[in-house]
């Protein structure tokens, strides 16, 4: 091949990655706009920008209205509409709150705001049909000025559009006072109002003009995907936050340029790659299995080799130091009496529990029972890795996920034990995990999470496709067949009942393993390093070699529930239970509720598994007298997508009690019964004094 083509097939290459590569540069506008004026990495981003699209294009498809009216909808009059309602009631009360609370937060409105859409606008999403864009005829008309590449309409309106972007916003923040308000708002929004700035008014004009951009991204993007759902958006903007962290999050220009830079990159990877692996067949693999993760890879590779980003630091009030700490658990303060009365309580009410489930439940209800089981172990990791840590981790799907694959694998290939499968797996999660922390040690706060959310999503789209992991492509669609283990005489496939049981002492076992580790020397090393990693090493904590711990724990507690979860179902059944989405909505679930306690992930994981058949099918009226299944309420059954609305809406309390609304409610009962108990204490100290 001459010089002159590979030349040109360079500037061909790079004329390609233009237009993605706008469309990643105006989603990383609005990450950087929406955290230089309110400190909160809009992980709702890809929702705002789905919503936006969903709602042109059922205003073009279905309504019939033309394409201005149904611009000014969706992204001039919906999108602020959102970016408005969402800074009024809910982070306009977290300017002073953590950075990792309002990333909680920001996770839940991911999950919560595209199911809360479809309910209200009766949409389904859209599979097999593309979107149009913003002009006539937008994917049908090119233009070729070059000779080289030529750029259809939607693609230069993606390009204009992200080019007046980045000039307006530059300008607004250079030559405004505006922009100036914007800039001293996000570093202390009680210094800026004692000289007369208007906190609440600049915080909602920038939550208006960042949603303005999310949904314009989501519009521009539309027409590129052969869908419209709620995830493809989500994964788009997983893509843009390479362009956001070029920026650090501060600058608008890093932040267009790091999009730009990051579309052309990948056009010219795709293709001189494929044309080497032709020549050199051991680029094979890295052309098979580099190339979707592309994106995921230079994200992480920014985020763990680039200083700037290790000196970065979380935006934070300078006044938040006279905020109180965090309280103290409940089961720190009780009286000793209240504490053995809820000991006695707890374990009557769980041998009711398992009476009623051994006895009396039927087989959908052993179902039930098996899942909010197996899906509390998986959920204690969270209780290690946030709960005791203090870190985000966006990965536990990949580490569950590799326990039940390693089950499947060793089953299938070796016909060992799958009990002794799932230790393994759990054993190679573990090793993953510490070697997933190295990297990431100097992370903290949004930037850790970041790079988990970008490991999980490597593993996501390539892992998973190695006949070594996944069983390959077609394994991973028909179905991956895992028994349940034989211990001896005992068979715990042949009874649902013999499994749940087995489901339970590993429940046991590793929530008193977790709660050993909490009291224990690792848990207090943690617990220090959460109050000041400055103060734990100057005692000798070694921060580096609790947090590889705590992930490595983590990771084996995920992914020995991986393994069980896998046996439960009979299939890994890896895109509906171990996705990065769905290990999302775990987090969100289990922060929500309390991630600081073992009892916190175990009712986490009743909630999830049985929320939807109890009370949004109406399962609770069966048990009244009155009722049955055929004289039901005509509002039942209700639609699934509520419980991501409900249980995503529930992260907004992780701000006001980041100990969990369940804590809350136990410390505050506690704090009445304690006043109570002692002062009948005092009394009965008191009254051999008056009488002497």
């Amino acid at each position: 091949m001459t010089l002159a083509l590979i030349g040109e097939d360079f500037v061909r290459a790079l004329l390609q990655g233009t237009p993605p590569g706008t469309v990643y540069a105006l989603i990383g506008l609005g990450f950087v706009l929406t955290y230089k004026t309110s400190g909160v990495f809009n992980l709702a981003f890809g929702a705002q920008a789905y919503i936006s699209a969903a709602m042109f294009f059922k205003a073009r498809q279905e309504w019939g209205w033309g394409i201005v009216p149904a611009v000014v909808l969706s992204v001039f009059v919906i999108a602020p509409a959102i970016g408005l309602t969402l800074e009024r009631l809910i982070f306009r009360n977290l300017r002073t709150a953590s950075a990792v609370s309002k990333l909680v937060i920001a996770i839940g409105l991911s999950v919560a705001l595209p199911a809360l859409f479809e309910l209200i606008a009766d949409y389904k999403p859209v599979a097999g049909r593309t979107p149009t864009g913003i002009v006539p005829d937008g994917s049908s008309v090119f233009y070729d000025p070059t000779g080289v590449y030529p750029f259809s309409r939607d693609e230069l309106a993606q390009i204009i559009v992200a080019g007046v972007g980045v000039i307006l916003l530059g300008a607004m923040f250079r030559f405004t006072s505006m922009g100036l308000a914007m800039r001293g708002v996000v570093e202390s929004p009680r210094m800026t109002e004692l000289a007369g700035i208007p906190a609440d008014r600049v915080s909602a004009l920038a939550w208006a003009i960042s949603s303005i951009f999310a949904g314009m991204a989501g519009v521009l993007i539309a027409p590129r995907l052969n869908t419209l759902i709620s995830n493809d958006f989500f994964t788009l903007m997983v893509l843009a936050m390479a362009a956001a962290a070029v920026g650090r999050l501060v600058s608008l220009p890093g932040a267009f340029f790091g999009g730009m830079g990051l579309g052309w990159f990948i056009a010219v990877f795709n293709t001189y790659l494929p044309r080497w692996a032709d020549d050199h067949t051991w680029l094979e693999p890295f052309k098979d299995n580099l190339t979707p993760s592309l994106p995921f890879v230079v994200l992480f590779g920014i985020l763990v080799f680039w200083p700037a980003i290790r000196r970065a630091v979380d935006a934070a009030d300078p006044l938040s130091g006279v905020d109180p700490p965090p309280p103290a658990l409940a089961a720190t303060t009780r009286h000793p009496l209240l504490t053995l009365q809820t000991r006695i309580f707890g374990v009557c009410f769980l041998g009711l529990v398992g009476w009623l489930g051994f006895t009396q439940a039927d087989v959908r209800w052993i179902a039930l029972l098996s899942t909010a089981t197996v899906l509390s172990i998986i959920y204690l990791s969270i209780t290690v890795i946030t709960g005791f840590a203090g870190q985000i981790s966006l990965c536990q799907g990949a580490f569950a996920a590799i326990g039940a694959f390693t089950v499947f694998q060793l089953v299938d290939r070796y016909d060992m034990s799958a009990l002794t499968a799932a230790l393994i797996g759990a054993a190679i999660a573990a090793v993953v995990g510490a070697i997933v922390a190295l990297p990431v040690l100097k992370l903290g706060g949004v930037w850790l999470a970041i790079a988990t959310l970008a490991f999980a999503f490597f593993f996501d789209a390539v892992i998973v496709k190695f006949s070594w992991v996944g069983g390959g492509e077609s394994a991973l669609f028909s179905g991956t067949q895992v028994p349940r283990p034989v211990i001896g005489p005992f068979d715990f496939g042949e009874s649902d009942r013999a499994f749940l049981a087995l489901a339970v002492i590993v429940l046991v076992i590793v929530s008193v393993a977790v709660i050993q580790l909490r009291e224990g020397t690792i848990g207090q090393s943690l617990r220090a390093l959460r109050s000041s990693e400055v103060a734990a090493e100057s005692i000798g904590i070694s921060p580096a070699r609790a947090r590889i711990v705590a992930f490595a724990v983590s990771a084996f507690i995920a992914g020995l529930g991986g393994a069980f979860l896998a046996m439960l179902e009979g299939d890994v059944n890896y895109p509906k239970n171990f996705s990065p989405v769905a290990a999302m909505f775990w987090l969100v679930l289990v922060v929500s509720l309390s991630a600081r306690t073992v009892e916190g992930a175990i009712q986490a994981g009743a909630a999830f598994a049985l929320f939807s058949p109890v009370i949004l099918e109406g399962s609770f009226l069966e048990w009244l007298p009155y009722f049955n299944e055929d004289n039901l309420p005509g509002i039942f059954p209700i639609s699934a997508k509520w419980r991501f609305v409900l249980f995503g809406l529930t992260a907004i309390q992780f701000a006001r009690h980041p100990e969990g609304m369940l804590e809350f409610g136990k410390r505050r009962a506690t704090q009445k019964r304690n006043d109570r108990y002692y002062a009948r204490d005092a009394e009965r100290a008191a009254a051999p004094e008056a009488a002497t």
